[in-house]
């Protein structure tokens, strides 16, 4: 189907309930699996942050929330997100946060839905939607990525549309790079996105459009004075490239780390089956599209946290080429096919239907904000250690597990350790703090003990320093349950 032959204003119709619908059951979904979404330890210092930022209409220069680099240069480059954040959690308190995911997730379902949808029939798009978003689930977590998911499905539809229909880009989406580089340091991609369908207009028009070419070159341009616009300017752009060229802690942390098939089954029978229906397909697509493929496959697997880049993008790209080589599955076979009942039904009735499923997400989203608060899960929070620590007045500085940083944080105690490893704790603290683990961290623990003036340490039950701890001198265990342990200095 060309682009500009669009399917009737009923199938319009039907097309978009369909994709209301993908939306609305993804909501559902997301609300009966809230306390998932509070499983990241960062989630709490966010929150602080924004609720800093509320209070004292400033934008941090320097950390203030470790005692171990205090003062060391730091920029809140996701501002804008941690603002969202911090007054969902002051409406409505973690019910707020989520639901602010939820709402986040639920736009980007949608907005996949309809994009895959304007090429591939509706019920096609729909299933193909929910299986991309189970495989980008991981990523389905409080924290200021999810902002610029319906962004970045926006931007890359967009651009990759005005490519394939040999038009100039759509300079209002600057507009929403400007946005994204104020939620979140990925912004920096959206250059590269460009890039790629550029070359994707490149490819298809050669010089035979200088015009149109000159428009893109012009877009490219303007994509980094854009994201310029920021409380940070240049300082938020350098930032991101802090965990590509040489961080120390990308390989201690999780989300940086490699994909492991291992432990991700069902993405690497994901990606099996796609590297199989394109080896005995006949689809074909250009070289511009497979380096862009091939470019969001690298980031996936030198870094897990980007699957979503791969699962989401990739499939509205070459959505179109799918439908012009295989017909029967196209939106335009099934515009011309006989409504069947439920589909009259949505053309006939739209705005019931629409009016319905709108109706059916407020009283929804209102029965969840109005119900008894989900809190995170005490192997983030540590919530009984630190009243525990709180009650027999703990002070002085702390060392704590890593993913305890962000609770303390949240709750006014100055980290050892915390989130925040993109701009601090470099030049050996990260790698060192890894080696207290290691059987012969022993003396890198005491030195750290000392060097850092430590008066008590939080640390997760499962923590690898806890060992040594119990044969410290010095030291008294003074406090365990099944998620945390506090050590304390006697004297």
């Amino acid at each position: 189907m060309s682009e500009a032959a669009r399917p009737s204003p009923d199938a319009e119709r039907t097309r978009l309930i369909f994709c209301l619908v993908a939306a609305a059951i993804m909501a559902a979904a997301l609300f009966a699996l809230a306390a998932s979404m509070l499983k990241d330890p960062d989630s709490w210092w966010h929150i602080k942050v924004g609720l800093d930022l509320l209070e004292s209409h400033t934008f941090p220069t320097v950390d203030i929330y470790s005692h171990t680099f205090a003062g060391h240069p730091w920029i809140a480059k996701e501002w804008l997100a941690q603002l969202v954040f911090a007054l969902a959690y002051e409406a409505a308190g973690w019910n707020g946060v989520v639901f602010a995911t939820v709402a986040a997730v639920s736009l980007t379902v949608f907005l996949i839905a309809w994009y895959l949808s304007a090429s591939l029939k509706p019920i096609v798009a729909i299933g193909l939607t929910f299986l991309l978003a189970f495989l980008a689930s991981p990523v389905f977590i409080a924290r200021p990525h999810v902002f610029t998911l319906p962004i970045i499905v926006v931007w890359t539809a967009c651009l990759f549309r005005a490519a394939r229909t040999e038009q100039a880009p759509p300079f209002p989406l600057l507009a929403l790079l400007c946005l994204w580089a104020n939620l979140h340091a990925t912004f920096t991609l959206g250059y590269v996105i460009a890039a790629f369908a550029g070359l994707d207009f490149l490819a298809r028009t050669g010089l035979s459009k200088p015009r149109l070419l000159a428009l893109w070159v012009a877009f490219g341009v303007l994509c980094p004075l854009v994201s310029l616009l920021n409380p940070y300017g240049v300082h938020a752009i350098l930032a991101t490239f802090t965990v590509a060229y040489g961080n120390e802690a990308v390989s201690q942390i999780v989300e940086w780390q490699p994909f492991n098939a291992a432990e991700d089954r069902f993405q690497e029978a994901a990606l099996l089956a796609a590297l199989f229906a394109l080896l005995v397909s006949r689809l074909r697509i250009g070289w511009a599209a497979a380096a862009f493929l091939v470019f969001t496959l690298h980031l996936y697997l030198v870094h897990a946290r980007f699957s979503y880049l791969f699962f989401l993008l990739v499939p509205i790209v070459l959505a179109p080429e799918v439908a012009r080589q295989y017909p029967l599955i196209s939106v335009r076979r099934w515009a011309a096919q006989k409504r069947d009942g439920l589909e009259q039904l949505f053309a006939t009735q739209f705005r019931v239907v629409s009016g319905a499923i709108a109706v059916l997400l407020v009283v929804a989203s209102a029965a969840f904000l109005a119900a008894p608060e989900i809190v995170p899960s005490q192997k983030t929070s540590a919530a009984d250690a630190l009243a525990f620590a709180r009650s027999r007045n703990l002070t002085g500085n702390v060392l704590n597990s890593y993913g305890f940083g962000g609770t303390l944080i949240f709750h006014g105690f100055k980290t050892f350790i915390d989130g925040r490893t993109d701009q601090l704790f470099l030049d050996g603290f990260s790698s060192a703090d890894d080696r207290m683990g290691e059987s012969d961290g022993k003396p890198v623990l005491v030195e750290s003990l000392e060097k850092y003036r430590i008066g008590w340490a939080l640390l997760s039950a499962g923590d690898r320093r806890i060992p040594f701890f119990n044969e410290l001198a010095g030291w008294n265990r003074l406090y365990a349950d099944e998620y945390a342990v506090i050590y304390v200095r006697r004297g």
